[in-house]
């Protein structure tokens, strides 16, 4: 029995979509900054070198925390919890599961790799070539529900990254410092703050299940804030990405002396 578009009742369309336009160019090149991204993260979480600079304090957050005997002394901010990474394993890794599931269950960059990657639906008015369709009410698309706890988990992370851009501040004797790497690593934690606090969850976790406003007014208004944070949420999870892969080339190239750090004191 034919199904989807092609189910009875509905208007027989030979083609998958009507629309003439170029339609599939969003999920292409959605597809493919995703992919490159991915690609970069994986070689550069794997590296396990170019991710510190002694002189100045800069962490990449790719290896935040550096909590292994693998780290260089001086990054172990939090202490020593794991002894020697074999090779080719993230010194974080205990904590990317976390941000990826973060991301993963984003409610914006669901939609956006179920188009790009899944073609469910590729886009509007255009059909996916699925032949049914049941949500996320079925495994393993119903753990799309856990995202409220990824949140949780990605607040103490994004604080954690927030300690290594004040550890920046390291001047070259020792005292207070500020260079360009400061700088980066301050708008990168910035802007992770700002998508954090534009989900989904943390808009719900600030003024959901409220009946009346008017009783809670200091709520309202955070709830306000964050509402319009919410609606730039899909350009903060593209900044973000951006801001995370500057972040970490930045300090990789000042690491591996490909880069000289511009200091505007100390």
């Amino acid at each position: 029995m034919a199904r989807g578009v092609g189910s009875p009742g509905r208007a027989q369309i030979p083609g998958r979509t009507l629309r003439g336009d170029r339609w599939w160019l969003a999920p292409a090149v959605t597809f493919t900054l995703i992919v490159i991204w991915l690609l970069y993260a994986l070689v550069r979480t794997s590296m396990q070198r170019d991710y510190y600079v002694p002189q100045f304090h800069y962490l990449t957050p790719f290896y935040s925390p550096c909590v292994t005997a693998s780290c260089h002394p001086d990054a172990r901010h939090l202490g020593t919890w794991l002894g020697e990474m074999p090779p080719l394993v993230p010194y974080a890794f205990f904590l990317l599961p976390i941000l990826l599931g973060f991301r993963l269950t984003c409610y914006y960059y669901r939609k956006a790799y179920y188009r790009a990657f899944w073609l469910s639906p590729p886009a509007c008015a255009v059909a996916e070539p699925h032949a049914k369709y049941t949500g996320e009410t079925r495994f393993p698309l119903i753990l799309q529900n856990a995202h409220r706890y990824f949140f949780y988990a990605a607040v103490v992370v994004s604080a954690m990254n927030t300690l290594d851009a004040f550890d920046g501040f390291h001047g070259k004797d020792g005292g207070v410092g500020v260079g360009l790497g400061t700088l980066i690593m301050l708008t990168n934690v910035a802007f992770l703050w700002l998508y954090t606090a534009s989900c989904h969850s943390c808009r719900h976790l600030i003024g959901g299940r409220l009946k009346h406003f008017s009783k809670h007014p200091l709520r309202y208004r955070a709830w306000t804030i964050v509402s319009r944070l919410n609606t730039r949420h899909m350009q903060l999870a593209w900044t973000t990405l951006g801001t995370l892969l500057v972040t970490d080339l930045y300090i990789a190239l000042v690491a591996s002396g490909a880069l000289t750090d511009l200091r505007f004191y100390n």
